[in-house]
């Protein structure tokens, strides 16, 4: 590394190269660690732009002058939330690792941030995260769990009330209705009960997307429909990025959310079923999902139906002192 040029550039909008560069290096930090280094949200705005407060901050390298600068470092920055504070997610290649890119690009944040106060994402159980964030005064205060389970046990049997069917989503029709049952589902969500038509069409637009496996549990019929529940599932693997690396597909329980009027009917737990045997049918092996630690409730749930913890993102939190 002796004798290596290396800079840092700090911007609110990447080119159409950096985009490339960045996603690379996604991809190769993915491949070395088993886990994409940076959650869904960002991943979009990194690919669509538009996302308004966010910073990108790059860490380059190059060897000799007569080389291409190569991306050796990451890192993403969402400043939208003012009351919990901004929030970062990093990645580093992994042949250049413990040469303090990380360090670098964290401090770089802190020393702009107008009191300090920073979120930190840490995507898998990594002690060289832990170990970092710890050092730079930030503290373990979210726990997120993702669970596995095998997609070639048998699955419970669907059972549903009465007068409710489920029917795929239709792109166009279902729109507003699907953001309003959203917000209701998730009013004390800090995240995803803030979705609006935006959020939802973006995601529409991403590669994976696929509305035959978007499932809403619906009653009535004609203008007396009424979206009630919803399970929306997503495919991982082969078509990220519109090119392969290698991976076994590997479906999602995405989102189910239930209209607090319908709850205790086991309809997210039907949805959940119907969803598995819908990801089941496309042919994958594996479906997976993220649950926070503390809601015990949705983890008994989701062990009742086959799954067991796989790994864990922790989010750490530096608030000075």
């Amino acid at each position: 590394m002796a004798g290596d040029e290396r800079w840092l550039d700090d911007v609110s909008d990447l080119e159409h190269d950096d985009v490339h560069a960045v996603l690379h290096l996604i991809d190769q930090v993915t491949d070395a660690d088993g886990v994409r280094p940076l959650d869904e949200h960002a991943l979009l705005h990194i690919r669509r732009g538009g996302d308004v407060g966010a910073r990108h901050l790059l860490e380059w390298n190059r060897s000799t002058s007569d080389e291409p600068a190569q991306l050796v470092g990451y890192l993403h920055l969402d400043s939208t939330d003012e009351v919990a504070g901004p929030v970062a997610e990093l990645a580093v290649h992994p042949e250049f690792r413990r040469h303090g890119i990380g360090r670098n690009l964290v401090q770089a944040i802190i020393d702009q941030s107008s009191d300090g106060q920073m979120r930190l994402w840490a995507h898998g159980e990594s002690t060289a995260s832990a170990h970092l964030a710890g050092s730079m005064g930030f503290t373990s205060t979210r726990v997120l769990w993702q669970m596995r389970r095998s997609l070639s046990a048998a699955l419970p049997r669907l059972v549903l009330p009465d007068g409710v069917r489920i029917r795929a989503f239709n792109p166009g029709h279902d729109d507003d209705a699907w953001v309003a049952v959203n917000a209701r589902a998730f009013e004390n969500h800090p995240d995803q009960g803030r979705w609006t038509i935006d959020d939802l069409r973006l995601r529409m637009r991403e590669p994976w997307f696929d509305p035959t496996g978007f499932l809403l549990a619906v009653t009535g019929a004609g203008a007396d429909e009424q979206i009630v529940a919803f399970h929306w599932t997503k495919v991982h693997g082969s078509n990220d990025h519109g090119h392969g690396h290698g991976h076994a597909q590997l479906g999602e329980v995405f989102v189910v959310g239930v209209d607090p009027e319908w709850q205790r009917k086991s309809l997210g737990r039907s949805l959940t079923v119907a969803g598995l045997a819908h990801l089941r049918s496309r042919g994958l092996d594996q479906a997976m999902l993220y649950v926070d630690a503390r809601n015990t409730n949705a983890i008994k749930v989701y062990e009742s139906l086959g799954f067991a913890r796989w790994d864990t993102d922790v989010l750490f939190t530096r608030v000075p002192s």
